[in-house]
């Protein structure tokens, strides 16, 4: 991939590749619905979950595709090639490239794969994040109970996603909470998600 390549639209891409669906594998695949793209986003475990939910709860994400691209590039042992777990787009029009992989489970190919790849963005000009487990206040309050296919069966949780793209930019409205309330030291109580939800309900009625 070519440092001309930055301009393309990652964050609108089909996957790369498919996913993998196969039984006993213990990863956990499915797709998330978005409220910033309004469409599904693919992940293979949960801890890709976990991660696709925070950058579809980031006030500066525009944009998010899974399995955006493949890199290919010679390596030690013959030609190799790493499709990024996700690539994000900011209001900016900066881009994030995301590989999700435990601290655990990573190999000495993944080590390679990752160390390219953040070459890459730096050409690009793009930021490169390795991640791993997320905090778990930060899971608790971006993370509503979902049901396979649906909503978020609390009402008030419900609420929220419902008015996110409508209110984000709001004074004083669910952006603030976004960006400061999803990072505080405990997870917010289902009486402050209803007061959340009522008011940005008030905030679309005016």
């Amino acid at each position: 991939m070519s440092s001309s390549c930055s301009a393309v639209r990652f964050e609108e891409v089909r996957p790369v590749r498919s996913f993998r669906w196969s039984p006993g594998l213990g990863h956990y695949p499915g797709w998330w619905w978005a409220a910033t793209t309004g469409r599904h986003v693919g992940y293979e475990s949960w801890l890709e979950r976990d991660h696709v939910q925070a950058l579809d709860f980031d006030q500066e994400i525009v944009g998010i595709a899974s399995q955006p691209f493949w890199l290919r590039w010679e390596g030690e042992r013959g030609q190799r090639r790493h499709a990024p777990d996700y690539f994000a787009r900011r209001a900016d029009g900066s881009g994030v490239v995301v590989d999700v992989r435990a601290d655990d489970r990573i190999e000495d190919k993944d080590v390679e794969a990752f160390a390219v790849t953040a070459q890459l963005c730096d050409l690009a000009g793009w930021e490169f994040r390795r991640v791993g487990e997320i905090d778990p206040v930060l899971r608790a309050n971006i993370s509503p109970k979902r049901t396979s296919g649906g909503e978020p069966p609390d009402p008030f949780r419900r609420t929220l996603w419902r008015v996110r793209a409508s209110a984000a930019d709001h004074p004083g409205g669910l952006a603030r909470f976004r960006h400061r309330d999803a990072r505080c030291s405990r997870p917010a109580s289902h009486s402050t998600l209803g007061r959340l939800g009522r008011r940005q309900t008030r905030l679309l009625r005016r």
